[in-house]
């Protein structure tokens, strides 16, 4: 049996790899993990029976322990419990499904005790990309990409990394590709919720729309696959066949194509470095017709460019970029900024930072907490 622990259960990728437990039953689940949606957690907890399951919220947390009073079920909170159940002996696999940066801690608790992290959390190596990376390789544990472009890059670069040119990450566009900058103003967020391929969460759909989601996957890609900035290429393809693609020295390029569906990058996660039998119909290329790519549209969409200036400079300016962009997205949802106005509010605080180029995991947190404060003081005094 594969024992996994599920940190952020009842979001769309936790949800997903639910899915897929229920239809491999080599999978057991040990532990499952939570903000504050503790219904549905409920009813997880009493379908699956994990020996553990974390609530962050506190005051949800004691709503919780009161609801499975009558179940075995250890029930923890906080950061602590976070940390504890990634830390479980009994536990082959970490999932990291939160978002935002409160995955970073448990991330690293699960690496320490060198476990295989199926990693769907930008924010860990956004933030602290190298400090993870080497801690990987210290403990020796495995990060296994869950996003669909860098499970896509994983796989094509199985056995050849060493040829390696250029990493092609696709990118749909989402809903308002081929926008004009005057149109994007008027967007709404339930507009920019409405994503064109992909089922997705509030925050990660709002970032697709601004193309944030894949200046963070840049990110990402140059810790992950140990690539320089100048050999990541993003090119916007609407129809998202081809997860990602992967260059090399001889020119040769390998994409990897398949159904627009999260369950197959979480299943590949899980069973590698084997393959097990897929829960979806094969991706039937006569039906999918055509194939297009463009190039991304910076001047509508700059938090592209910004987080590859972030990227480049480095040390805590990306995690400067991260938080500005999560509290500016929240206030976009709220309607107290602009579509655009995401873009100038992460623009404003990377300008305002003066970066440190060798943090630690306090620096990250105390940058982490210094750009959220600063940002939210920014959007009250745009809105008085």
């Amino acid at each position: 049996m594969l024992k996994i622990a599920v940190l952020g259960s009842s979001g769309s990728i936790g949800r997903q790899t639910l899915a897929v437990a229920d239809k491999h039953k080599k999978i057991e689940i040990v532990a499952l993990a939570v903000n504050r949606n503790i219904q549905l957690l409920e009813r997880q907890v009493r379908q699956l029976r994990p020996a553990y399951a974390v609530v962050y919220d506190h005051g949800a947390a004691v709503e919780f322990k009161k609801r499975v009073s009558d179940l075995k079920t250890n029930v923890l909170e906080g950061m602590n419990g976070l940390e504890e159940v990634a830390s479980l002996p009994e536990v082959d696999v970490v999932v990291t499904a939160v978002s935002g940066a409160i995955g970073l801690k448990p991330t690293v608790a699960a690496i320490k005790m060198g476990k295989t992290i199926a990693l769907a959390n930008k924010e860990t190596l956004v933030t602290a990309g190298s400090i993870v990376m080497n801690l990987a390789q210290d403990y020796q544990a495995k990060i296994i990409p869950v996003d669909s472009e860098h499970s896509a890059i994983f796989q094509c670069l199985q056995g050849e990394k060493q040829a390696l040119d250029k990493i092609i990450l696709t990118a749909s566009g989402g809903p308002f590709r081929g926008w004009t900058k005057e149109r994007l103003k008027g967007v709404s967020p339930t507009q920019a919720l409405k994503h064109p391929n992909w089922n997705m969460g509030r925050k990660i759909s709002i970032d697709s729309a601004t193309l944030m989601n894949k200046g963070l996957e840049v990110i990402e890609a140059h810790w992950l696959f140990n690539v320089s900035y100048d050999s990541i290429q993003v090119v916007v393809h609407p129809q998202s066949i081809i997860h990602s693609a992967v260059s090399f020295v001889d020119g040769s390029i390998l994409a990897h194509m398949g159904v627009t569906d999260m369950r197959i990058p979480i299943q590949y996660a899980l069973s590698y470095p084997h393959r097990w039998v897929g829960l979806l119909k094969p991706l039937d290329l006569a039906e999918v017709g055509e194939l297009t790519f463009e190039k991304p549209d910076l001047e509508g969409f700059p938090t592209l460019k910004l987080a590859f200036t972030a990227g480049r400079i480095g040390g805590t300016m990306p995690a400067v970029l991260n938080a500005a962009n999560e509290v500016a997205v929240e206030a976009f949802l709220k309607n107290e900024i602009g579509f655009l106005d995401i873009a100038a509010v992460v623009e404003r605080a990377m300008e305002k930072h003066q970066v440190n180029n060798n943090p630690n995991l306090d620096d990250i947190f105390q940058v982490d907490a210094d750009t959220r404060e600063s940002v939210s003081h920014m959007i009250e005094a745009k809105g008085r």
